[in-house]
């Protein structure tokens, strides 16, 4: 399970993919999880995705600093334009602070 995600910043990625170049895109998504990890304040990611293509990544951050640096990284912003011209029908972003979070887990 999570840890407490108490006080961090989520940035909530809600993507809508249209099928085009399945391999580039599991490649990208592969180099943007590998590279947000490695980013100052990364704290981790859930992410989910539809047969129909619908997705709903969350990437947690240790503060509006450390999101904020993520939506400014390079890379980051290169991969964000070739999902625009290629893989997305449209996407939004919505960033919020966790003020508190459950878990459960069947024994």
């Amino acid at each position: 399970m999570h840890d407490d995600r108490t006080g961090q910043v989520a940035a909530i990625f809600v993507s809508f993919r249209n099928g085009a170049d399945m391999i580039g895109y599991a490649e990208a998504a592969a180099a943007m999880d590998a590279l947000a990890a490695a980013q100052p304040g990364y704290r981790g990611v859930d992410s989910a995705r539809e047969a129909d293509g619908m997705g709903i990544t969350v990437s947690y951050w240790a503060d509006d600093a450390a999101a904020i640096a993520w939506r400014d990284n390079a890379e980051h912003a290169a991969i964000r334009e070739r999902g625009r011209a290629l893989w997305y029908d449209r996407y939004s972003v919505t960033i919020a602070r966790v003020e508190r979070g459950y878990a459960w887990a069947r024994p």
